[in-house]
């Protein structure tokens, strides 16, 4: 069968930059003829980058951001309120939580949600590791600022029933986000108000 493009160079890159979470067939493709247009420096230092991110970035040993060092800079920083978790998904929430100026708190990044259609259970995400930090003590509020779905809300629950034997207060970010949104994709206007008017968390027994 006759390839569709005039190199399997070509052909291969154009495969693997497909892949990507949003790139079809014909931006892979754009992607990869603008690399051949860039110099070979250019194209050198994207993939270094891309590399030394996979090799060499940490976690946070505290609530698993992504950083340079043992503590990330939230958790490493005096001035951040070390009683208050705000517990969330995934790095790209503490992105934008952060990006809202409002949150002046530490997080747990939970790395996913219960999803047991997707294989992913509590052994799979970082609700121990949560838990080892509220039962160490000083915690006076967990803010559970997961996304308002189904799997969100089956995973609060999870969270609030681990945590129930330290009776430490349970906070939800107020529905300013709406009912199935993802928390990424709120603007900073609308999680800001979420994590202002938080709401506490109750459950039955």
């Amino acid at each position: 069968m006759t390839s569709r493009y005039p190199s399997a160079l070509l052909e291969n890159a154009v495969n693997e930059l497909s892949t990507l979470p949003g790139i079809g067939q014909r931006t892979a493709l754009r992607l990869a003829l603008h690399f051949l247009r860039r110099d070979l420096n250019y194209t050198e230092a994207f993939t270094s980058a891309l590399l030394a991110l996979r090799k060499e970035v940490n976690y946070c040993r505290q609530c698993h951001n992504i950083c340079d060092s043992e503590l990330c800079n939230i958790c490493a920083d005096p001035s951040r309120d070390q009683a208050t978790i705000c517990v969330v998904e995934n790095i790209k929430e503490v992105m934008a939580i952060e990006n809202t100026g409002q949150y002046h708190g530490v997080y747990h990044v939970l790395g996913g949600i219960l999803s047991p259609i997707d294989g992913i259970g509590p052994g799979d995400l970082e609700i121990d590791s949560l838990t080892s930090r509220v039962a160490a003590g000083g915690i006076k509020e967990v803010i559970l600022a997961l996304s308002t779905t189904m799997e969100g809300d089956t995973t609060n629950f999870f969270i609030s029933r681990k945590l129930a034997p330290y009776d430490v207060p349970l906070s939800l970010i107020a529905r300013g986000v709406s009912v199935g949104d993802e928390i990424e994709y709120a603007d900073e206007v609308t999680l800001a108000r979420s994590i202002q008017n938080r709401t506490r968390f109750e459950y039955e027994r």
